[in-house]
């Protein structure tokens, strides 16, 4: 067992050692995980003494060398020292390792009613939750002496009274306890009296004067004794008493109790005035020497203050508030007197019963103000103690938790209790707790008090960001201004502050191009950095982040599809007639009926919608009558017959119109010549273009055949020319040419149907190649080739018998 001694105190505590410490730091390091592990027990007491009436602040322990901590340690884990109580009565500093006590301790004050006075309190470490039970004892000094009740004590004695007789005297009163305590009592120096010391069962000393020689009044009616009590302490304390002893006549009955003891039992709560117990003395003589008269004797001055004696009834009523915590029991001596002088003692003893009248007191010791959110279970929160000053089962107290709460009482030890969780904690769902918690004990009639602690919970970041759409759809008009808001991105986070703080950004994807939008980092807000292109892109898509600012961040991510709307911003493109050429020439007939199909103007538009919708109308010709143009379809027909007397050249302006706001157009320019054959066309255009140089010995000898057979076959190719015109008409609108990729896929604009002429050649050709000299008007639009399983043919004219007119005319059929 170590023990030290210094001048404030003693230390008593059971910590083994091996030896004496050594300053080595390894035998330190050792020392002091043995005594960590010795604390986390729960067992050990420092134990100190420390005299009674020290001056403020003066020094109690070194607690950081008991204990042996570092200095460093004590203000690191907040050690501090709490007294176990309402008043706090030492003080611990962090810096020094020092116990004081903040005021002068009177032992008398502290314990009043104790031979021994122990002072109880705590140390308290934390990070981790340390608890260490210290006592410390205050010794008593020798700084009260003892005092009587009275200064003088008046004894009336009969003169007959007897020698050996004996008369009880007030005790004297010493609040020291010990050895300073009361010890012996003297009695000045007189013929008649002795002193008696007695000590009864309760160890209580008592004091009778003795007579030891018969009185005379006559001789001496009066006596005056000096009365000496001493204590035992160094040097000693006294107090004096005059005894002043009256002779009276004789008196020969004393008054008699009925009981030499009474013993009563008194409830705490019993009201003022409430009637304890009631002495009753009889004197069978007469007159004033049988008239009794009661008073306390050899009380204390605190019973003398709870219980008041009727002097003439002998009634004892309370008189005072009674306190079972205070005083268990009070014990008092009633003297009945008689009108001679006689006087007898009984005692009177009062069990204080213990009534549950006081509440539990909660003494908050530790307290984590805020907690985080991921906390595991059992985390300890605050650590508190309970106590009530009364006894047996109106002392006993329970703890517990108002509501459901994520929170739970652990008992320790010495009435403390530990507010732990229970469950895992969710800031977004209870940023904060107000945890009550009541105390009751288990008195009949229960009594409980309340005390509310905060708890507040911080906040972890466990919430990613949240868009409010998986996916965004956003749509801008093509040829858009630069950096252009078109919209907003929302994400929010249950976390809160800086866990909360949303930030956005693009997602870059490897090998893709730089998207034309950028997103706000802050807000949100959508931005298209450059104008669009309806007719390159369409829509697109981007990926969004969001993320939050805690450590490390979450994120999130949502689609934002942002689509282009279009804008009437290309005209219609003319695919047939070349836009390139003056104008484009077509044959007609001179007995073409109504509805005869001249032509068909082609055309595309790059926009969409009701932008790519297009209109045919004929805005200009030789003869308006003579032709009309399918709004739709952009074929020019004849709108009647033609007849001799219309003009040979005709010339056709057909406008070409979308449907967009503002609307935007293209013409197209036809020249229709009107011919009553294909010889007639060939002069015609002879006239007008440079003939074509034959093309070798093979288009001879193909010319001079066509002109040999042309008259033998007249009549049949002239019928089966008008077949075949008849079988045309019917296929016009079943074979479609092939248009460009672009104009295909850009455009809804209507499409061009085939024209096909078909050829009728005389019996004996031989040669599958066919040129003439000079194309009278294309077939096909300049740049269109034939669709599939379609032929490409230079002979616009539809009479086969002109094929044998004239030698330069030569015509090639392709496969």
């Amino acid at each position: 067992m170590l023990g030290a001694t210094e001048d404030g105190g003693r230390l008593f505590w059971g910590v083994m050692t091996c030896g004496k410490r050594s300053r080595d730091r390894k035998r330190q390091v050792i020392l002091f995980i043995l005594y960590v592990c010795v604390c986390q027990s729960g067992a050990e007491t420092l134990r100190y003494s420390l005299p009674e009436e020290m001056e403020r602040d003066s020094f109690v322990a070194n607690i950081a060398k008991d204990l042996g901590v570092p200095l460093s340690q004590l203000a690191a884990r907040k050690a501090r020292v709490v007294s176990e109580g309402n008043e706090q009565l030492f003080r611990l500093n962090q810096n020094t390792g020092v116990l004081t006590a903040k005021e002068s301790l009177d032992r008398e004050e502290i314990c009043p009613q104790s031979d021994t006075c122990t002072l109880i309190f705590k140390i308290f470490f934390e990070n981790p939750l340390q608890l260490i039970r210290g006592e410390v004892e205050v010794r008593d000094i020798n700084d009260n002496s003892p005092v009587f009740p009275e200064k003088e004590m008046v004894l009336e004695i009969l003169e007959i009274a007897s020698p050996g007789s004996r008369f009880p005297l007030e005790s004297a009163q010493d609040k020291d306890v010990g050895i300073n305590g009361l010890q012996n009592y003297s009695l000045g120096p007189n013929p008649h009296f002795s002193l008696a010391i007695g000590t009864a069962k309760d160890g209580v000393k008592y004091l009778e004067l003795v007579l030891q020689r018969q009185l005379d009044r006559e001789e001496q009616a009066e006596l005056n004794l000096l009365l000496t009590a001493t204590d035992g302490g160094s040097p000693p304390r006294s107090g004096t008493a005059q005894v002043r002893i009256v002779v009276v006549d004789a008196n020969d009955n004393i008054p008699v109790f009925e009981r030499e003891t009474y013993e009563v039992r008194l409830a705490e709560n019993s009201p003022l005035e409430q009637l304890v117990v009631r002495v009753a003395a009889t004197d069978p003589d007469e007159g004033s020497n049988g008239e009794v008269r009661y008073a306390f004797t050899q009380t204390s001055e605190r019973s003398r203050q709870l219980f008041q004696l009727n002097p003439t009834t002998g009634e004892i009523r309370v008189a005072g508030k009674l306190d079972f915590e205070e005083a268990k029991s009070h014990k008092m001596v009633v003297k009945a007197t008689d009108g001679g002088g006689l006087s007898a003692h009984c005692k009177v003893q009062v069990e204080v019963l213990d009534v549950n009248d006081n509440a539990p007191e909660i003494a908050l010791t530790s307290l984590s103000a805020s907690i985080p959110e991921d906390a595991p279970p059992h985390t300890v929160v605050a650590l508190f103690s309970v106590r009530d000053r009364d006894s047996g089962d109106n002392g006993r107290t329970e703890c517990s938790i108002d509501g459901d709460l994520p929170f739970s009482l652990t008992p320790t030890f010495d009435n403390y209790y530990e507010l732990r969780t229970n469950a895992a904690l969710d800031r977004e769902r209870t940023a904060e707790y107000n945890i009550t918690i009541t105390a009751m004990d288990w008195g009949r009639k229960r009594l409980s008090s309340q005390e509310t602690i905060f708890v507040q919970i911080s906040d972890v970041n466990d919430n990613p960001p949240e868009f409010t759409q998986e996916v965004y759809t956003m749509s801008v008009t093509e040829n858009n201004s630069p950096l252009l808001r078109i919209g907003s991105m929302k994400a929010t986070d249950a976390d809160a502050g800086i866990n909360a703080r949303v930030n956005y950004a693009l997602v870059r994807q490897e090998g893709k191009e730089q998207p034309e939008v950028s997103v706000n980092a802050e807000n949100g807000d959508v931005y298209i950095l450059r104008p669009l292109d309806y007719e390159k892109v369409r829509a697109f898509e981007v990926t969004v982040r969001a993320a939050d600012g805690g450590s490390p961040p979450l994120s999130a991510q949502a689609v934002l599809h942002i689509v282009v709307r279009d804008e009437n911003d290309n005209a219609p493109v003319l695919l047939h007639p070349p836009p390139d050429s003056s104008a484009a020439g077509e044959l007609v007939p001179r007995w073409a009926p109504a509805g005869y199909l001249v032509a068909k103007v082609v055309a595309v538009d790059a926009d969409a919608g009701q932008n790519a919708w297009l209109s045919y109308e004929l805005a200009k010709a030789t003869e308006p009558g003579l032709f009309r143009v399918g709004l739709h379809s952009g074929e020019v027909r004849t709108a009647r017959a033609v007849t001799e007397r219309d003009a040979a050249r005709q010339r056709l302006i057909v406008l070409v119109r979308d449907r967009g706001q503002p609307s935007r157009s293209a013409t197209a320019t036809l020249i229709v010549a009107l011919v009553d054959g294909f010889s007639e066309a060939h002069l015609r255009v002879s006239e007008e273009a440079p003939a074509a140089e034959p093309d070798g010995p093979l288009t001879l000898y193909l010319i001079a055949s066509l002109v040999c057979v042309s008259a033998l076959f007249l009549a049949t190719a002239a019928a089966a020319v008008v077949a075949k015109v008849r079988r045309a008409r019917r296929s016009e609108t079943e074979n479609l040419p092939t248009f460009p990729t672009t104009a295909t896929e850009s455009s809804a604009g209507s499409l061009p149907r085939s024209y096909v002429y078909d050829v009728c050649f005389a019996a004996g050709t031989v040669n599958s190649e066919f040129r003439f000299l000079r194309p009278l008007f294309p077939c096909f639009p300049a740049g269109l080739p034939p669709g599939p399983g379609e032929q490409r043919s230079s002979v616009c004219s539809q009479d086969a018998a002109n094929f044998g007119g004239e030698g330069d005319w030569t015509a090639q059929v392709r496969d």
